[in-house]
């Protein structure tokens, strides 16, 4: 199987895309403090926008369509025609197969769980000027590390495909040292006529 630019584009593309958005969702991370109600002696928390809700669900998507075409064009390493065995493409391919799955799980674990977090407010109030009224925030990090993870998942998905290219064998098996012997079928007929001069 040889190696698609296209494909290598929009994988690349869609990591990048995915980065960004992860970045983007740490830098705008809801926030909240607490305010007294108007109408009553009550406190409660006001909470800022949820932007980075958004962009950690969109980032969480583009990395799961890039895994899928992955995994969709390499036949998941193991459903495909087959791989030339014990070359070390074979073995970076598995290696990296194995790292690729990895850092995107990762990746879409912290996005997905940054997502869900960010978007939960909380929903009691407290007593006028009680400063033991939590409100549920985010905490640092979480979408900073999905977008750490989604590089990594970029470089493992890339040297995965080259190395699943190189070691593909397309369906054809390698043999070493098979070749058709001519001197073995020849043979047969010439004892034959042989024979026939001796009569």
């Amino acid at each position: 199987m040889a190696v698609s630019v296209s494909i290598l584009a929009v994988i690349t593309s869609l990591h990048l895309i995915a980065f960004v958005l992860a970045i983007g969702a740490e830098s705008r991370r809801s926030t909240a403090k607490v305010a007294p109600d108007q109408y009553d002696e009550r406190t409660y928390c006001v909470y800022d926008s949820d932007a980075s809700t958004v962009y950690g669900l969109a980032a969480f998507g583009l990395i799961l369509m890039s895994q899928v075409i992955v995994n969709g064009v390499t036949r998941c390493l193991c459903c495909g025609k087959g791989l030339v065995t014990g070359s070390c493409s074979t073995t970076c391919a598995i290696i990296f197969f194995i790292f690729s799955w990895l850092s995107f799980l990762g990746a879409e674990a912290c996005l997905l769980a940054g997502s869900a977090r960010n978007a939960y407010h909380t929903k009691y109030r407290g007593l006028f000027r009680q400063s033991e009224l939590s409100c549920a925030t985010l905490r640092k990090g979480v979408f900073a590390a999905g977008a750490a993870l989604t590089l990594l998942s970029l470089i493992g998905s890339i040297i995965y495909y080259f190395a699943h290219s190189r070691a593909d064998t397309g369906g054809w098996e390698k043999h070493h040292n098979v070749g058709v012997g001519m001197t073995s079928a020849s043979y047969p007929q010439q004892q034959q006529t042989n024979e026939f001069e001796k009569v």
